[in-house]
């Protein structure tokens, strides 16, 4: 067998040690270190043989580190250390943004391609999954319409943002389908949904002493690419009910492509997940095409992919005559 890819993390928060988690299940990789801007002493990891290192020590460990896997966050630690890390390592990251992707995939492909080096963005359930699945409605039904649903579930990245708010001590946010409109959707008939009708999003938070709940619940509910867009209800929470009652991190949804095929039959195609732990399935996400990177890193390409640009074979620790023989 040939020698373990070896991975480092970045960020050791709950998409942290789901990564180191779904590592531990990789029997090609190992986990050589976590580098955290925390103190390394204060860092506990599942399995206490992994070293911690500080963030700004990582360069150090260039040599040591076959494929990077970032877990910060995408409102204020993808934007600068994708890519800054990328112009060091090959990368994968679950940037998730959506309308900011185009122009980060621009900063993180130019710094790979200085390093020489390979960095696969946006990479989890969606985007990521769900993307595909996306593109596979659009290409086979070219007549027809795609529908997104998520949740009810907790969002990493939007809870993220509302703990970033000044005056939040804690906070979850959920986002929550309307059943009406997957009715709609699942019955062929393709209808025209807006944002407000489709999702609605619910934010529980913990306010820090003396902070101003009417300014906390304004910088929400305005906040672009976020929140401007939904039906979006705050509620003021103690910091035990959230530990008591918002704890677990369940998430899931439903990709739905409703068409029609050349004789003019009605289609629909549907995808859906239902997870019992938004981070820990998104860190195996990451794990798969951590892989990816490092084949094609091997194989001498350099920039940055997203998950259109990788073949399903390459997120495989079996070869390809295997994949033909027991999954084709």
């Amino acid at each position: 067998m040939t020698d373990k890819i070896r991975i480092a993390i970045a960020g050791y928060g709950n998409l942290g040690r789901g990564t180191e988690a779904a590592i531990a299940q990789a029997t090609d990789m190992e986990l050589v270190g976590i580098f955290t801007r925390r103190d390394p002493g204060g860092v506990r990891p599942l399995d206490a043989g992994v070293p911690v290192h500080r963030l700004d020590d990582i360069e150090r460990h260039r040599q040591d580190i076959d494929v990077l896997i970032l877990c910060g966050g995408s409102k204020n630690d993808l934007p600068e250390q994708g890519p800054a890390l990328a112009a060091s390592f090959n990368t994968v990251d679950s940037y998730d943004t959506h309308a900011r992707i185009p122009e980060y995939f621009e900063a993180v492909d130019a710094a790979a391609r200085s390093g020489g080096n390979v960095a696969i963005i946006s990479v989890g359930w969606d985007p990521g999954l769900f993307s595909v699945n996306r593109l596979f409605g659009e290409a086979i039904l070219p007549q027809g319409d795609t529908y997104t649903f998520w949740g009810k579930g907790l969002s990493q990245g939007h809870s993220d943002a509302v703990r970033r708010i000044p005056g939040v001590r804690g906070a979850v946010q959920y986002t929550v389908p309307a059943s009406e409109a997957i009715d709609k959707v699942r019955s062929g008939t393709r209808p025209r949904l807006s944002t407000r009708e489709k999702h609605t999003r619910e934010c529980f938070v913990v306010l820090e002493e003396g902070a101003d709940a009417g300014q906390v619940r304004e910088a929400i509910i305005t906040m672009p690419d976020y929140f401007a867009d939904y039906d979006t209800t705050v509620t003021f929470i103690s910091e035990e009910t959230l530990r008591r009652d918002h704890a677990a991190m369940p998430h899931g949804g439903f990709v739905i492509r409703s068409g029609e095929s050349g004789a003019g039959d009605r289609q629909v195609v549907e995808y859906s997940l239902t997870l019992e732990s938004n981070p820990g399935f998104t860190s195996s996400v990451l794990v798969a095409y951590a892989r990816a990177a490092h084949r094609l890193g091997r194989a001498g390409e350099s920039g940055a992919r997203s998950v259109f640009d990788i073949a399903p074979g390459l997120l495989s620790p079996r070869s390809a005559a295997d994949l033909r023989r027991d999954l084709l």
